[in-house]
This record gives C-alpha cells, sequence and structure tokens, in this order.
C-alpha cells in the first residue's frame, strides 16, 4: 500500500462488497491473506457449497468448494503471491455447485500490499467462464439468469411456477435441421406469450424448455388452465402451418404456496422434477409436483447409490437365498430357486419388488445378475455332493439376455464349477419377452442346444400366449400364485388349470404351481397332478447354511 495512505482496512472492504454485490452477478471477494481470512458476496452461497460468506482458515476451507483436481493449481498460485512472485491472481478453475458439479470459473485479482511491502490482500471479482446469457436471441426471450435474478430480489412468493417443455425435441431439429428446431422455439415461445396474463413473465431456459414465474397469487388450477390454453395455441400453429411438423408439450406445475426454499436452484430442481414426471408418463400432459412423488424419486436414488456402492464393494449387502422346490410324485427336494435380497446400513431390508426394478432399469442387473449366477451355480456345486441329481433355478432379467453376453457367461460357469448337464435351470418371467426380438430367440435356442433347461416364471399372469411355448420351446411352466389361488377358489379356474396342465404334460413339458401354503392348497391341487409345487408350505427362502441343513442333510 501507499505509505502517504491511511491504508485499508478489512471492514471497509466487506462493505464495498455488502453495497456492491446486489448490482451485479459476478461475486466479489477479498483474501486476508496474513490472517487466513476470506470474505465473498453473499449470492455466492446460493450456486455454490461455500460454507458462508465469510470464514477463517481460508486455505482449508476453500478445499470444500474448490474442485479436488484443480485445489493444487490454486494453492500453487497463492504461493508465488506469498513468495512476492506475482501481483495478480487470475486463474481459471471449477468450484463445485449445489448439485456436487463442477463449474468453471474465472477469478480474478490484484494483490495489495502493507506498509513493509508483504502480500496483504487479495482483492478481487470471480465470474462463471459458462454462464449464460441474460437473454436469449432464439426466442426472443429473458434466459434463466434473469429469473435467476428476479427470484434473488423475493423473499417468499405467492403463486406457481409453469415448466414446459417440447417433447422430443432432438428429432425436429435431426429430422428437420436445427433452423427449423430454432423456428419452432420462436414459434413456441409466441404461443406462450399470447396466453400469459399481465404479471406473468416467461423464460426460456435449457434448451428446448420455457417457465412461466406467476408470482402474483395465481393457483395451480390457474397453472393447469394455462398450460391447455399453450396447448391449444400449439395445436393452433400447427393446422395452420398444414401439419409440416408436428410436436407436442409437456408441463411441470409448482405451487409456490407450498414450497418453503424458493432459492433459484431448489425451484429450477423441483420443477424439472414435475416436468419429468409427465415426460416420463407418457408426454403431451401437465403434471403437479408432490412432495410424496419426491420423495419417492429420491428413495430410488438413494436406493440406486448404494446398490452401485454395493457393486464395487464386492456386492456387499447383496446375498442370495434359496427356496424348496419339491417333486410331488416322488416327495422329495428336487431343486431350489435362486433369489436375490439386499441390505444396507443406510437403506436397511429392501424389498426385491423396489430394488430389481431399479437394478434393471440401472443397468446393475448385468454385473449383479452375474453374480447371483456365480452363487447359484456354486450352491449347486455343493448341494450335488449329497444329492446328485439336484438342479438350480436363476432368474434372468431381459435386460440381461439382451444387453450382455449372458449365454457365455452360464456356459463359463457350468463348465468352471462342473455341472451335470441340466443341473442349471434358467428361469424367465414371460412379461419380459413381450417384445422379444431375435437376439432373444437366439438366447433360448443356445440354451437348448447346451441342454440348460429353460422355466418359464409366472405363466398365466396376464400376458400368457402359446405361441411362446413354440417360440422359446422351454421345459417347465411354472404358475403364479396369483392364478393358483383363483383356481383354489373359482371352479372355472381350477378345472383351466386341471387342463393346462394336461396339455403341458401332452406336449412332453413339466409344470410347477407356486404359492402353496396350507394342507387344504396343497391337497387340492394336487389333485390335477402337477410335475412340482414350491411355496411357503414347503419352506421360505432362506440362506444357504439354513438352506443345506433343513432340506439337504434332511432329504
Amino acid at each position: 500500500m501507499d505509505n502517504d495512505r491511511e491504508p485499508i482496512s478489512i471492514e471497509q472492504f466487506k462493505g464495498v462488497i455488502d453495497i456492491l454485490h446486489p448490482c451485479m452477478d459476478d461475486f466479489l471477494y477479498i483474501m486476508d491473506i496474513p490472517n487466513d481470512y476470506y470474505c465473498i458476496s453473499p449470492g455466492a452461497l446460493e450456486r455454490f457449497v461455500i460454507p458462508a460468506s465469510q470464514f477463517e482458515n481460508a486455505t482449508e476451507m476453500l478445499r470444500k468448494f474448490v474442485y479436488a483436481d484443480d485445489f493444487e493449481a490454486l494453492q500453487q498460485d497463492l504461493a508465488r503471491i506469498i513468495r512476492k512472485e506475482k501481483e495478480f491472481h487470475n486463474l481459471q478453475y471449477r468450484w463445485l455447485d449445489k448439485e456436487g458439479n463442477a463449474i468453471w470459473i474465472n477469478c480474478r485479482g490484484r494483490v495489495l500490499m502493507d506498509s513493509e511491502g508483504n502480500p496483504k490482500y487479495l482483492v478481487g471479482c470471480i465470474n462463471e467462464i459458462g454462464r449464460k446469457q441474460k437473454a436469449d436471441n432464439v426466442s426472443g426471450l429473458l434466459g434463466e439468469f434473469s429469473l435467476q435474478s428476479e427470484l434473488r430480489e423475493r423473499s417468499h412468493s405467492k403463486g406457481f411456477i409453469l415448466r414446459v417443455g417440447i417433447d422430443d425435441f432432438k428429432e425436429i431439429n435431426e429430422n428437420k435441421g436445427i433452423e427449423y428446431g430454432d423456428m419452432v422455439l420462436r414459434e413456441t415461445a409466441t404461443c406462450i406469450s399470447n396466453v400469459i396474463r399481465p404479471g406473468q413473465h416467461l423464460y426460456r431456459i435449457v434448451a428446448d424448455e420455457f417457465i412461466v414465474a406467476d408470482f402474483s397469487g395465481g393457483s395451480v388450477q390457474d397453472a393447469e388452465r394455462l398450460y391447455e390454453k399453450v396447448r391449444g395455441q400449439i395445436c393452433r400453429y400447427i393446422e395452420e402451418n398444414g401439419y409440416e411438423v408436428f410436436y407436442t408439450v409437456s408441463g411441470g406445475v409448482l405451487d409456490l404456496r407450498k414450497v418453503e426454499d424458493q432459492t433459484y436452484h431448489n425451484l429450477m430442481k423441483l420443477s424439472e422434477f414435475a416436468l419429468s414426471v409427465s415426460k416420463s408418463t407418457g408426454k403431451n400432459k401437465c403434471s403437479v409436483y408432490r412432495k410424496q412423488d419426491y420423495r419417492s424419486f429420491l428413495r430410488k436414488k438413494e436406493l440406486v447409490h448404494v446398490m452401485r456402492q454395493a457393486v464395487n464393494q464386492n456386492f456387499k449387502g447383496f446375498e442370495t437365498h434359496f427356496q424348496p422346490i419339491m417333486d410331488i410324485k416322488k416327495n422329495r427336494l428336487y431343486s431350489a430357486e435362486t433369489l436375490l435380497r439386499f441390505e444396507s446400513e443406510t437403506t436397511g431390508k429392501v424389498s426385491p419388488g423396489e430394488f430389481i426394478p431399479l437394478l434393471e432399469e440401472s443397468g446393475l442387473i448385468i454385473p449383479v445378475g452375474k453374480w447371483v449366477l456365480e452363487q447359484a451355480m456354486g450352491a449347486c456345486r455343493e448341494i450335488q455332493k449329497e444329492i446328485p441329481d439336484f438342479k438350480i433355478s436363476v432368474n434372468l432379467s431381459y435386460i440381461q439376455v439382451l444387453k450382455s453376453n449372458v449365454l457365455d457367461e452360464i456356459l463359463i460357469g457350468v463348465k468352471r464349477h462342473g455341472l451335470k448337464p441340466g443341473s442349471l435351470v434358467i428361469e424367465l418371467t414371460e412379461s419380459g419377452f413381450l417384445e422379444a426380438d431375435e437376439n432373444f430367440i437366439g438366447f433360448c435356442e443356445g440354451l437348448k442346444k447346451h441342454n440348460i433347461p429353460l422355466a418359464l416364471d409366472d405363466f398365466g399372469t396376464g400376458y400368457s400366449n402359446f405361441h411362446y411355448l413354440y417360440n422359446l420351446n422351454p421345459s417347465t411352466i411354472k404358475i403364479d400364485r396369483s392364478f393358483t389361488l383363483k383356481a383354489l377358489n373359482n371352479d372355472y379356474e381350477y378345472n383351466l388349470l386341471n387342463h393346462m396342465v394336461a396339455m403341458t404334460h401332452d406336449i412332453d413339458l413339466t409344470l410347477c404351481i407356486e404359492g402353496i401354503e396350507t394342507d387344504q392348497e396343497l391337497d387340492r391341487i394336487s389333485g390335477i397332478q402337477p410335475d412340482f409345487i414350491q411355496g411357503f408350505y414347503f419352506g421360505k427362502p432362506c440362506a444357504f447354511e439354513q438352506f443345506v441343513r433343513d432340506y439337504v442333510k434332511a432329504a
């Protein structure tokens, strides 16, 4: 600093930041180098995971929101300043936003010296390198950062946010070209502008999405009516242009009265979820954000995260259980079905009905399914030391069949474990192959070629079609408990099941009845002479050690 001037205090700098930060989009900062103290515009806290607008122990606290790969470069630059090798800081690196994403920033600052010529303050400005424009020149609308600025000036608004997205916009660009896509964006903006009321503001955000913000007390019903008006305008535009292009829009509504946290980040997150519900449930519709739906979404997201960690930790938390399948004619243990269970410290025990669909959606079913196959074949090898003709059944997901080399994995596993031909039975649920393609049929033919039996699981649960028996050529049909219960309680259904058993035997297939739980159910079902029976009557699924103790050693 100039010795002829009164030194500027940190409090004066902080006062300048407080005065100027509402007037600008970038973030002012000051770092007191000797005291390792940091102060930044409060607006930065809305965008990044900064612990506070002012904090001590700055060098270490920066580590909390600077992207890990860039922290060393920042440290080196600050070290050069401390060594008086440079007096100007100009570095491009990344900070973490509220979602944990790495956001590129440009951090510039001037070094101010104390009376002895040592670095005292680093004062400067931070801006996002990739920050979007405040206005969008294609649609002629204000952009998301203008909406962000608007929200900063409001504490708690009453009204709604309607988020509108063009369905399958990518296809318009691909089929008609980007210029045509830009025209669709402009016309959509016009259609929305034509129906919004005074006091409602329209913004274009993220490519093909728009937001109507109503901060004047509009209701959810008003938002839904507005969406219908927008859809009507777009239909008229399409008709007037002779259906040269046809597209629809989906909507997501956020009731601001029910949202406590009205920061830009939170409102965008929740409105995006509401819109995604519409798009994932058919498109061309409008959905209202509901907290319980979002909680369910977060639960699924957490489960996928936890299961992915489990896969990467040698499948920690996954466990295979086994349920006995009895040969009813010989009254002895015939085989076991392998069933998957999952439990973690974070989630506790999770129902297969909840976690298995998520394994399929995320693709984790491929590594987990491979692990289950390995566990099942190892268990079969051990049990065959006691019961030589014992068989093990494993359920395969259609995802495994269509998106992995599961047939090769099966053949390699059978050989490695030294299993006898026919020891491993592959179960496929019929609903999974409604869209069976040639690869799927080829998989089933590959099983038959290598003497690996195929069982159709849950046969008779709404999709049954006997041409599957011809196309897939199974060796066994398994009747779901829901069908079994109908047969137990209704003579017509019982006779139908009786005929199904007879037909199955006529074409040299075997049949397994699932879900038998009581003496009465066993007596009645035994009258139609199925080959195998599976159910709680004979035993619930259990861990391998218990299965061996209760069923194998006792056989």
